[in-house]
């Protein structure tokens, strides 16, 4: 059996004075404000009474995922999420990377990928099986940064579907 609680992983990377760190409760609200750029971004609105509880409650409970803060001289640039589940499919533990942002600034730069370096160490340290991320088609800075860690298109036909059974509740 694996540990699941997370190492404190922190990549440094000299030439960008760039370091990925696990995030801590301390690092909520800096994760929620990532996220509420990210969520703009892509013309989604944020409840931020959720996200402080969703982040509160992925980083009290270890065995669900984990959450790094990217830093670039000091300075938050970007946040990873990590959701770990049980697949029968693979037998074993299931990796999925639940949001990768960057501040546009930054990207092109490498930030993206020491961040995915920080998670699939921690994926193989957990024994994981496997990892899925969902990507639009056409992003293609994404999609270059997922196929550098081995990520690429299912070889048949499934989609992915999805049912809200429940608002998400702040608690």
């Amino acid at each position: 059996m694996h540990d699941t609680k997370p190492e404190a992983l922190v990549a440094d990377t000299p030439a960008a004075n760039r370091r990925v760190r696990l995030a801590v409760p301390a690092d909520v609200t800096t994760l929620v404000a990532l996220m509420r750029e990210f969520y703009a971004e892509s013309g989604f609105g944020l409840d931020e009474t959720w996200a402080t509880a969703a982040f509160n409650h992925l980083i009290g409970d270890p065995g669900r995922g984990a959450a790094w803060i990217i830093e670039e001289r000091g300075q938050p640039v970007g946040h990873l999420v990590l959701s770990v589940r049980f697949a029968m499919e693979f037998g074993g533990l299931l990796a999925y990377v639940d949001d990768l942002f960057v501040r546009a600034e930054h990207r092109g730069k490498g930030a993206a990928g020491a961040a995915l370096d920080a998670l699939v160490a921690e994926c193989r340290r957990r024994g994981c099986r496997a990892i899925e991320v969902e990507v639009a088609p056409g992003n293609l800075p994404a999609l270059g940064a997922y196929r550098r860690i081995g990520l690429l298109p299912g070889d048949d036909e499934r989609q992915h579907l999805r049912v809200l059974l429940a608002a998400p509740s702040p608690g």
